[in-house]
């Protein structure tokens, strides 16, 4: 399956749902991360150092990554922002999407949502001078980005046992912005508390957490933790 996780800038994926994302590709599963921008500037990073980190959490994960260049901190739905991510959804060919959750502090967060949510739209257009041929991603879920600061109400948890110390390490590979950056070296530290805790209420060591505007189908009642 060819599960695309798309953020706004480099480190959302790994914060929101480093674990799962970790999981998914070590059962197989292609994951491709896609930064909308390169996520500079920032107070310590560049954007040579940022491609750096970001090329190495990916690595640690075990997922794919590309960077389009849409710019930081002015994120706009626009005809054109939506084209490009159609355009990597059908040469990806996508069966899943992964966006941040539609309500968020972060103004480029809701932006990109947005973006991503009407590329899927997009994506299965005919005539039209996008690469590939149409698809329609059939599942779309969103993750819970950092900057919200409500407690999140999900609609499922995927269990990460086994997978938090390498979403920790990802996070950290970014050492510009949780090791250099005094203000964010808490960060790890409670990412780990929330993944124990989302995982308590399903009885396993870590989770994370994740919202479905859409049904979910079952076969059966096999696979739930």
């Amino acid at each position: 399956m060819n599960i695309l996780v798309a953020g706004p800038h480099p480190d959302d994926q790994e914060l929101g749902m480093g674990g799962t994302i970790a999981r998914l590709a070590s059962q197989g599963h292609r994951v491709l991360l896609l930064d909308l921008t390169d996520g500079e500037p920032t107070p310590h990073g560049d954007r040579e150092t940022r491609a750096r980190e970001s090329a190495e959490a990916a690595r640690i994960l075990g997922a794919e990554r590309i960077t389009l260049d849409l710019p930081n901190r002015t994120v706009t739905h626009s005809p054109e922002a939506r084209r490009k991510v159609a355009s990597v959804i059908r040469t990806f060919r996508a069966d899943v999407l992964f966006v941040p959750y539609p309500e968020d502090a972060h103004p480029d967060h809701v932006a990109g949502t947005r973006i991503v949510e009407d590329a899927r739209f997009d994506a299965k257009l005919t005539k039209t001078d996008l690469p590939g041929d149409p698809i329609y991603p059939k599942w779309l879920f969103h993750y819970y980005a950092t900057h919200l600061r409500i407690v999140p109400q999900p609609s499922f948890l995927v269990d990460t046992t086994g997978f938090a110390a390498r979403k920790r390490e990802a996070v950290l590979a970014y050492r510009s912005q949780f090791v250099v950056n005094e203000r964010n070296r808490k960060v790890a530290d409670w990412l780990d508390a929330a993944g124990t805790y989302f995982g308590s209420r399903i009885g396993t060591e870590s989770a994370e957490p994740f919202f479905a505007r859409e049904p979910i189908g079952l076969t059966g009642l096999g696979l739930l933790a």
